[in-house]
């Protein structure tokens, strides 16, 4: 690597040949605002903020896109930097519903920070924004056209990682707009609601549907007893909406704070994870003994399914029919808890805390009522909307003594904890499968080929001297590939994980804002840290699961457990999917 020298506000630093001047900065301890730029996506040098001097050039660079030179003298702050960006961001706010104090995003605003950095307090452009209509057709996700920036991150999220392309760049200049297709609505399209758009846009043009009041008029009503489940993901992230360090295991303090808003039970979802490997590990092993469609493909990821659903209904018979934990959870919440307890069902209200907000879509689909009257899940909040939640509450997250779940789902497995990690659905399966066919106990617990940010990962597996190939993908844009294998007739793997978001659910569409792959990383480490520290690894043998068979579902795959913790999926194919 070839070493150049450049000076940056009057200090020689040496620096690799052909970096950019944002990370030349960087490295010398300066940070550059930006705007367009986001770490994991391409240069687009759209938004102009990270304009810089450099001395010998008649224009202002943008510090994304413009490589450093031997020699090069640069400043980052000087008087006409600091006049030209700030006129940029008074630009790009008098084309902006500037009104702060309404906004979804307000105090985690990139436009907001970079716009305060710069000492922006009045706008001396007139404001002239034509406001459009806010596009809330969503189940899940909400579009706000007068908050957007253009930026195009979201475009490359949908296009690059999802593979989908559902909002697209139409017109040009100060025409230009970011929308679906034709300018209709989400819910006129094939958007999976994956989120994944929401969390790289800078502002509010993108954001979940929000729920808390609907789980506070719940809480205040004396008449609903609320119980409250938590995603084996949100442990390793709520804590960076409390400023702690990403990867953070806070499961402890999590309980607590919900207890402290008032939830009549707090439980975990881990629970019904584990009841998911039985149940799907069990399934597996029905197709491959009775010559059953393969290979199958996991249902955990409702945003997968919303996919899977639109652009391949055709391999629909290939999903197996697990409900998620989290519906498995919710329509034993409105059984076997209510008969348990004596509370009515109508009188029991769900809540779910997921890193993911194709979950509000999922806990919605009419499949989700084991009565056909009440839901499964009543409503679904995001990792991002609990930390608002306990933040209007007051509640002091980080100084929180741990506390522990409820009972009866409140034992659970590390196999559970690793569902919230791309390829932790596969590995607990494994565990489980293992197990079960040989009768023999795993020596290594660890699958580490079905591990980590690869988009597709790979493993074989001898069960009992039948070899099995597994495979494991996370992005859609990787099922796709997954899918098209299938649909050749090339596809070699028995079982195959499938999860809509990079990384899996750590890296959901409803996590803390300003996820990157680094912080995503940080994520999964946590998860297997959490994995490795719970005493009981393999879903089989959680004796709270064990119990509910004995005392309630009788079997796996038998007559109750599939009415009430499986479901069907249907060809919802539009048009436009391809």
């Amino acid at each position: 690597m070839n070493m150049i020298e450049v000076t940056i506000n009057n200090k020689k630093i040496s620096v690799p040949e052909g970096i950019t001047i944002l990370d030349a900065a960087k490295s010398a301890g300066i940070e550059i605002p930006t705007l367009c730029y986001h770490t994991d996506q391409s240069v687009k040098a759209n938004c102009r903020v990270c304009i810089v001097e450099v001395e010998g050039m008649k224009t202002l660079p943008s510090a994304c896109s413009t490589a450093v030179r031997n020699g090069m003298a640069i400043h980052t702050n000087s008087a006409k930097v600091l006049e030209a960006r700030r006129v940029i961001i008074e630009m790009i706010l008098a084309n902006h519903d500037a009104d702060c104090l309404k906004c979804h995003r307000n105090l985690s605003c990139e436009l907001q920070n970079i716009a305060n950095q710069a000492g922006v307090r009045t706008n001396r452009f007139e404001n002239v924004l034509e406001f459009k209509e806010i596009d809330d057709s969503s189940p899940s996700i909400v579009r706000n056209p007068n908050k957007c920036i253009k930026c195009g991150r979201c475009v490359e999220m949908c296009r690059e990682v999802q593979g989908i392309n559902i909002i697209e760049k139409i017109g040009r200049s100060s025409e230009l707009e970011i929308i679906p297709a034709f300018g209709r609505y989400l819910s006129d399209v094939a958007c999976v609601s994956c989120g994944q758009c929401s969390t790289v846009c800078p502002v509010a043009a993108i954001y979940e549907k929000e729920d808390i009041d609907k789980v506070w008029d719940a809480i205040n009503d004396p008449g609903k007893h609320v119980i409250v489940q938590t995603a084996p993901a949100v442990r390793v992230s709520i804590g960076e909406e409390f400023g702690m360090e990403p990867g953070s295991i806070v499961t402890g303090k999590l309980v607590a704070a919900l207890r402290r808003l008032g939830f009549d039970r707090v439980f975990d979802t881990n629970f019904t994870a584990d009841l998911t490997i039985i149940e799907e590990g069990n399934e597996l092993l029905h197709r491959l003994k009775t010559g059953g469609v393969l290979p199958m493909l996991t249902s955990c990821s409702p945003g997968w399914i919303n996919f899977i659903e639109q652009y391949y209904p055709e391999l629909l018979p290939h999903v197996s029919t697990c409900k998620s934990p989290q519906q498995m959870f919710g329509a034993l919440a409105k059984s076997y808890y209510a008969e348990k307890t004596g509370i009515p069902v109508k009188d029991i209200f769900v809540v779910s805390i997921m890193p993911c907000t194709a979950k509000k879509y999922e806990a919605k689909r009419p499949e989700m009522r084991v009565d056909g009257i009440h839901p499964d899940v009543d409503v679904v909040l995001t990792t991002r909307e609990l930390g608002r939640m306990l933040k209007q509450a007051g509640i002091d997250f980080n100084i929180l003594e741990e506390e522990k779940y409820d009972d009866p789902f409140g034992i659970t497995t590390g196999a559970a904890v690793i569902f919230g990690a791309s390829g932790g659905v596969m590995e607990a399966a494994l565990r489980t499968v293992y197990e079960i066919v040989t009768g023999k106990t795993l020596d290594k617990l660890d699958f580490h080929n079905v591990r980590g940010m690869g988009g597709i990962k790979e493993a074989e597996v001898d069960l009992g001297g039948t070899k099995v190939k597994v495979a494991v993908a996370h992005s859609l844009l990787n099922a796709r590939k997954i899918l098209e294998l299938i649909k050749s007739g090339k596809c070699e793997y028995t079982f195959i994980e499938v999860m809509c978001c990079p990384g899996g659910c750590i890296g959901g569409g409803g996590q803390p804002y300003h996820t990157t792959n680094e912080l995503r990383r940080k994520r999964i480490e946590a998860i297997y840290e959490a994995d490795r520290h719970i005493p009981i690894r393999k879903s089989h043998e959680n004796p709270a699961v064990q119990a509910l068979y004995d005392e309630y579902l009788e079997k796996p795959l038998g007559e109750k457990s599939h009415h009430l913790l499986h479901t069907y999926y249907t060809d919802k194919k539009k048009k436009d999917c391809s």
